[in-house]
């Protein structure tokens, strides 16, 4: 599955899962778009690894939250390259909450978090799509979450902002065809800094050895399984695909693993 010669944006993608992401997309042979809003000196980090796999690549500053940064993002890649061919819209935002504590969060809350997850991947996706209806082909690929699916997650508005970006991908799965594909992962736990900064190491650790020991494929996930999907959607080897959630959490969606024999 080649990517050479193409575009890509990543949104947020200076760190985490983001950057995985990005280097996965430039081994395939894509340029690439590096997207940051607060982390200037590890976009910076980030990009020069992308171009050591010998594409091009550029850094733009950007909040998907703003409507005016979406387009400018956008035009930053095609006044480079003059085209877009594939958007992944990984950047995304949270607030820890309780999902039983009903006071622990505010309308101001939920609409903070939606207009990362939900309407920045709208933004995005409407100030690519001329681009790629353009070249006549384009995929877009949006970041969700397990959340999404199963109502769990850091809070109950991050939980439905996920759900909202997954009834969003069906919606403009049908609306943009035949020219542009839109899919949606849904990953479970990834071990990147969000969690060891937000938790500690230990904790960190701890979480992680959990998703060994419960999961149905026994293992924690790490950025690059997610950024392995990100490219088959993104690449010729999806041409048949769209509209698709793809659940990608070691089997966690399927319950505690098996006990095994003795």
């Amino acid at each position: 599955m080649t990517l050479k010669d193409k575009v890509s944006i990543v949104t947020g993608s200076a760190t985490g899962l983001g950057a995985a992401v990005a280097m996965k997309l430039a081994e395939r042979g894509s340029n690439v778009v590096i997207n940051y809003t607060k982390s200037k000196k590890e976009a910076e980090e980030t990009l020069a690894l992308v171009k050591a796999k010998g594409v091009d690549a550029i850094m733009v500053q950007g909040d998907v939250g703003e409507d005016a940064d979406c387009r400018r993002i956008a035009q930053a890649a095609v006044d480079k390259w003059g085209r877009i061919d594939v958007l992944v819209n990984n950047a995304g935002t949270t607030q820890f909450a309780n999902h039983a504590d009903l006071e622990a969060l505010s309308a101001d809350d939920f609409m903070w978090i939606y207009k990362v997850n939900v309407i920045g991947a709208y933004q995005m996706i409407r100030a690519c799509a001329p681009h790629m209806k353009k070249a006549g082909k384009g995929s877009v690929v949006n970041i969700s979450s397990i959340a999404g699916v199963t109502g769990i997650g850091s809070s109950v508005a991050y939980a439905a902002s996920k759900g909202a970006l997954n009834t969003m991908t069906l919606s403009l799965a049908r609306s943009l065809a035949p020219e542009i594909r839109v899919n949606a992962i849904c990953p479970g736990f990834i071990g990147t800094r969000w969690f060891s900064d937000r938790f500690g190491d230990a904790q960190f650790e701890k979480i992680k050895k959990q998703q060994e020991e419960t999961t149905p494929l026994a293992r924690a996930g790490t950025p690059d399984d997610i950024a392995v999907s990100v490219a088959f959607f993104a690449g010729e080897g999806s041409d048949h695909i769209t509209g698709e959630t793809l659940i990608t959490d070691a089997g966690l969606h399927l319950g505690f693993a098996p006990l095994k024999a003795r």
